[in-house]
């Protein structure tokens, strides 16, 4: 079996009230103010130790994608849960760093970056990831064999729930194409690169096991070629559930059946390798929630709008990727169920949610948005000059502020007054 369906969130409707671990997620409202994300710490860490499971028949390195959420709170808790980390920019690795990660832990994955950048990553003691032709012989002009470094590839595989999140078909600006592969071997040659790891991430929201089988295929393939490999990575991707009934990745399929074909693969190899994944929205997404207040609602001749203190500036997903989050009242759950469109306080056209049905919502009312854990404060602005929220992590039991909400002082830090 490729894919399972979801059948739960671990937000709970308890006697008419919406909690997490326990706790009343109305009250963490009123406490830290609207808006606000709220993370559940249990589930991120659940959410590792099924990977661990799913792949303990290997030896299996999990690499948080930083980039879906980089909270510091929530860096130390991936890593007190035994994972490490993937980051795609210095800053972020200077982040992981500060969180504790220690420079062996980090793989360093960016993108058209200046090479003044891998230089930082360098000398950071990180593992280092290129994925194009010119930085890797640049890389091989400065340190010729001294320090190693992984490989990006791009299979040209179109994998993903759509076209703006997959990353490894043949139109992506990410990786070295496979049909290039000559000439990474001349650059290794020539320069005595030694690539110690290969890497390929298709893009998000995959839900079937072949296509990370068709990945491995691809690599195995390729490996061959490469003798002082380490490590292959296999990137991420894993397909989370957005609402009940959703197709999701079954890791369990997975990792049963990736561990079989890579152990199938290091033994002809010659020695044993260790196996990456690069989870970010698995870990983090569904552990997320946005609690927002309504502001208004708007009843016209063909629509009732339900305006809220939030929009496009603390979650940019329904706009840039057409992407669902399901939306709950949790002030009325006993309330009749009428049709809304949930839209921002910003000065756009920024629908959260279209057509959706919803316990009646009054204003006043506590709506969440599922599935904010990843790329919600990650990927927030200021836009309109509007404050992003604060950040509470519930773990062990208790509601924790991890970020404050920010001040009109933060808005001004930085800006320089010539007048």
């Amino acid at each position: 079996m490729a894919s399972i369906f979801a059948f739960y969130f671990f937000m709970e409707l308890v006697n008419g009230i919406y909690t997490i671990q326990g706790i009343d997620v109305a009250e963490i409202a009123r406490q830290f103010g609207t808006p606000v994300y709220v993370y559940d710490g249990s589930k991120i860490a659940s959410q590792i130790k099924s990977l661990k499971n799913a792949f303990s028949d290997t030896d299996v390195r999990i690499k948080y994608a930083a980039k879906a959420l980089t909270n510091v709170s929530i860096l130390k808790l991936v890593k007190q849960n035994g994972a490490g980390v993937d980051v795609v920019s210095i800053q972020e690795a200077q982040l992981a760093l500060g969180a504790g990660f220690a420079p062996a832990e980090i793989m360093f994955t960016p993108n058209c970056v200046d090479f003044e950048e891998i230089i930082q990553g360098v000398e950071l003691g990180l593992t280092v990831n290129l994925d194009n032709l010119s930085v890797l012989e640049k890389f091989g002009k400065k340190y010729g064999n001294t320090v190693p470094c992984c490989v990006r590839l791009n299979p040209h595989i179109m994998a993903g729930g759509n076209y703006k999140i997959s990353t490894g078909h043949s139109n992506s600006k990410f990786g070295i194409s496979v049909y290039q592969l000559q000439e990474i071997m001349q650059l290794a040659n020539r320069y005595q690169i030694v690539i110690n790891g290969l890497h390929i991430h298709t893009g998000s929201e995959i839900t079937e096991t072949d296509v990370f089988l068709r990945m491995a295929e691809i690599l195995f393939g390729i490996a061959q070629d490469f003798p002082a490999l380490k490590f292959i990575d296999f990137g991420g991707g894993f397909k989370v559930a957005y609402k009940q009934g959703d197709l999701v990745t079954n890791v369990y399929d997975l990792g049963l059946r990736l561990s079989k074909a890579f152990k199938q693969f290091y033994q002809s190899y010659g020695r044993k390798l260790e196996l990456w994944i690069e989870p970010g929205k698995y870990l983090v997404s569904e552990a997320g929630y946005l609690v927002v207040k309504t502001n208004v609602v708007k009843a016209t001749p063909s629509l009732t709008f339900a305006g809220v203190d939030s929009g496009l500036n603390h979650l940019i997903r329904p706009m840039m990727y057409d992407a669902y989050h399901e939306i709950i009242n949790i002030s009325n759950p006993g309330g009749t169920q009428k049709v809304y469109t949930v839209v921002g306080n910003i000065c756009e056209t920024d629908t959260l949610g279209a057509d959706r049905k919803l316990n009646e919502v009054r204003e006043g009312d506590l709506l969440v948005f599922k599935n904010a854990g990843a790329y919600g404060y990650s990927m927030a602005s200021n836009y309109n000059s509007r404050f992003r929220p604060a950040e509470v992590l519930v773990v062990n039991g208790e509601a924790k502020l991890i970020r404050r909400r920010d001040t009109l002082e933060d808005l001004l830090r930085g800006q320089i007054d010539i007048f």
